[in-house]
């Protein structure tokens, strides 16, 4: 995956008058995201059909709820489990689930994937969702 993050680096800053701008800057220029926000991205859309029954692949494990909803943040949190095994921490169901269970209401509430899309989009343009990202990103790995 570096290698493809680094030949979009490499393709951005061949555009003219991009060459002096920070790797962030071009992508914000061009309204594109990174590889790593796209990869998330597709994760988040993924969950979110999955929760309102618009997914028909089967996922490793279910993903689950948790029972209170008494939250700040959104309603439809998911439990995120804890192992003794590293590798656990990669399953989709709980490399996604923090990720989740930061988004602001107003984007998990959408009532329809292509609001969900837009809502998504906005919110993974924050750059503390971004920070956050890659700070357990870099802790993952």
């Amino acid at each position: 995956m570096d290698l493809l993050e680094r030949v979009q680096r490499k393709a951005t800053k061949v555009i003219r008058g991009m060459e002096y701008l920070s790797y962030e800057d071009r992508l914000k220029e061009l309204r594109l995201f990174s590889l790593e926000k796209r990869r998330l991205r597709r994760d988040l859309l993924v969950v979110f059909q999955y929760l309102k029954g618009l997914y028909k692949k089967n996922v490793d494990r279910p993903l689950i709820r948790t029972c209170c909803n008494r939250t700040r943040r959104n309603s439809f949190k998911l439990k995120e489990g804890r192992f003794r095994l590293n590798i656990r921490k990669k399953f989709f169901m709980m490399k996604v689930a923090k990720h989740w269970n930061g988004l602001p209401r107003e984007v998990v509430d959408a009532p329809f994937l292509e609001t969900f899309k837009v809502r998504l989009d906005g919110a993974l343009k924050n750059l503390i969702l971004l920070k956050m990202f890659l700070f357990i990103a870099v802790a993952l790995d």
